[in-house]
């Protein structure tokens, strides 16, 4: 039971594991959605490139996501504003609709139940909050609302509304893309000069290489393992639950999440920063014995998620010094519409073409912001703590996750086998258990 309901239903295609040398234009080391992405918008723009993954397509956290498609992440809009500006959030607003809009265009020709459905963020604690975030949307250009009254069962302070958004299957939608795409899979890259990649049984070589590997694995450019923390969350899909008409997230972050899918409801929680103690399954089973008494379990599965200093993704050159080197990370927990997004700026950026969203994603920008602290706190923390199980990415302690059997690193989010095998990067061999 403890697999997503969408690896369940869709078989994808298997790929050659790549033997020898290769050249192409482009080259893009990350087999999920973003990665996916990007290679079918180049393709279509006629630009030559080749994918290699380490493991199997969309085997990380793409087959784990919950598949909500919205420009609605959280409450982002009033603090990006505050921080950043107007000009800034409603650029943010518009990069994230444009993404929508463009997945709606590709399920006119791919069948991946996709779902025009609203979207809903609540406050179980303040209405104010969730007041001034509709004001600041309503003033960048989408008609949100305020509603007084959600269908959930708990009381609420309210919710704001963002009309029209979607939600899909993600692996019915991937088995389309990579139809035409030159796929590497069971292709780890050790080791990446500025022009060439190599596996063990071969090489690529290309003029532009792009890392979509979820938390990017190069430490000596672009400073990701400061500028990146990962958080896990966990989902019970329920029979015999009340079906909901829209997409439902708590405001708070160790809140729980709902959304539909067939017959089943989707309920999402238990988060907690990767490597250190949070509710897990346990919460959500309890919170189903209360909440939803006659529901039936029928899978559990759990994800991770790469969270970037200030809630924006990190999309663009890996560095200022790396030239042909590119990267999107950082989706924080809104990787659905986060990857349509990348995928469009990256492949702007290869053609040379200008993006009106780019500076706003770009991995350069500063990088002073107060989470800063705390991933610097939590790698000296546990860089310093003694312990014989480290993690070979930087050396942190290990802990040990009792609800997924597994060891993880609470600096950089690398995830561990019992015995010590990769389960989770940016660490990219195994650690000593």
């Amino acid at each position: 039971m403890k697999h997503s309901v969408w690896s369940d239903s869709v078989k994808l295609p298997e790929f050659k594991t790549l033997h020898g040398d290769k050249k192409t234009d482009v080259l893009i080391i990350g087999g999920g959605i973003c990665g996916i992405l990007t290679g079918y918008l180049l393709k279509q723009s006629g630009i030559d490139c080749i994918l290699v993954e380490a493991n199997r397509i969309a085997s990380g956290m793409t087959k784990n996501t919950t598949a909500k498609i919205t420009s609605q992440h959280g409450l982002l809009y009033a603090k990006l504003q505050e921080s950043y500006g107007k000009e800034y959030a409603k650029k943010y607003l518009y990069a994230n609709q444009l993404a929508l809009q463009e997945y709606e265009r590709l399920s006119q020709i791919i069948d991946c139940d996709f779902v025009k459905k609203d979207a809903f963020t609540y406050s179980t604690t303040d209405r104010e909050v969730i007041e001034t975030e509709v004001q600041v949307v309503r003033d960048l250009g989408l008609p949100a609302d305020y509603v007084e009254a959600v269908p959930l069962p708990f009381a609420t302070k309210g919710a704001i509304r963002f009309p029209n958004q979607a939600e899909f299957h993600p692996l019915k939608f991937i088995k389309e893309l990579v139809k035409d795409l030159t796929i590497y899979e069971n292709t780890f890259i050790k080791d990446i000069t500025p022009s060439k990649a190599v596996s063990a049984s071969g090489s690529v070589t290309a003029k532009k290489i792009i890392i979509t590997t979820h938390f990017p694995f190069i430490n000596k450019h672009g400073g990701f393992f400061l500028k990146l923390y990962q958080h896990r969350s966990y989902v019970l899909a329920l029979e015999n639950a009340s079906a909901l008409a829209g997409m439902y997230v708590d405001a708070d972050k160790k809140g729980m999440s709902f959304r539909s899918y067939d017959n089943l409801l989707l309920l999402g929680g238990g988060g907690h920063r990767t490597g250190k103690h949070g509710g897990t399954w346990t919460e959500l089973y309890a919170f189903q014995k209360e909440h939803y008494p006659h529901a039936k379990p029928v899978y559990e599965w759990s994800a991770q998620d790469c969270m970037s200093l200030d809630g924006v993704p990190y999309i663009g050159l890996y560095s200022p010094r790396t030239p042909n080197l590119y990267v999107a990370t950082g989706f924080n927990k809104w990787g659905m519409t986060s990857s349509m997004a990348a995928a469009q700026i990256l492949t702007d950026m290869l053609k040379g073409k200008s993006n009106p969203y780019a500076d706003v994603f770009s991995p350069a920008r500063s990088i002073w912001k107060p989470q800063l602290l705390i991933n610097s706190f939590e790698a000296a923390l546990h860089l310093l703590t003694p312990s014989t199980k480290r993690c070979p990415h930087l050396g942190c302690s290990l802990k040990w996750n009792r609800a997924e059997h597994s060891w993880d690193c609470p600096c950089h989010g690398s995830r561990f086998e019992e015995d010590g095998k990769l389960i989770d990067n940016p660490a990219t061999g195994d650690a000593m258990i």
